[in-house]
């Protein structure tokens, strides 16, 4: 059975934004969808929230898809970065993901040393890679947070396919987003 794993972003929550409606439509589209809570997320940590999947997930294989949204597309990338040599998932998209922040995204008190872990420990892109042949990579070109420049990295790293919306700030619940097509386009 084909499953999918939608992994919600900083301070995000299972029934944010586009989350329910997402989990809605694949349902329709006959995969089991999971939409964790993640744990602890006003302060995630990546050995927190990859382990966290990693028990979700139990066994990936190529009928295992992710979308993940802002620090959820990190956690997505760093759980497969640590599957065995082998193992291949169907798919993922990656929602308003970043591996650099802009200046707003740390404003808040503690933000930056919340988020110096996940940008300071490095991606093994390749090894990444070796686990999925599908990537799409949404991002906004208005994202406070999200430099659209990380949009090349994906596109340079991973081979995703880039999609550029326009005025949905985050991607998220707070941008008032509560449907995205783009991302159910990837599973057409």
């Amino acid at each position: 059975m084909k499953r999918a794993f939608i992994i919600h972003g900083w301070e995000g929550y299972p029934k944010e934004g586009w989350f329910p409606w997402l989990k809605k439509e694949l349902t329709a589209k006959g995969f089991k969808v999971s939409v964790p809570a993640m744990p602890n997320p006003a302060e995630p940590e990546i050995e927190a929230w990859v382990g966290h999947l990693t028990k979700l997930v139990g066994k990936a294989d190529s009928e295992t898809f992710f979308v993940g949204h802002s620090i959820g597309c990190q956690t997505v990338l760093r759980y497969l970065e640590r599957l065995d040599a082998g193992v291949k998932v169907g798919g993922v998209v990656l929602v308003a993901g970043w591996v650099h922040l802009m200046p707003a995204a740390l404003e808040e008190e503690g933000a930056d040393e919340i988020a110096k872990p996940w940008i300071e420990t490095p991606l093994d892109w390749k090894k990444i890679k070796s686990h999925c042949g599908r990537f799409t990579a949404i991002f906004s070109d208005d994202d406070p947070f999200v430099p659209l420049e990380d949009s090349k990295t994906f596109r340079d790293k991973l081979g995703a396919k880039i999609v550029v919306l326009e005025g949905l700030q985050h991607i998220n619940g707070e941008a008032g987003v509560e449907k995205l097509p783009a991302v159910l386009e990837f599973f057409e």
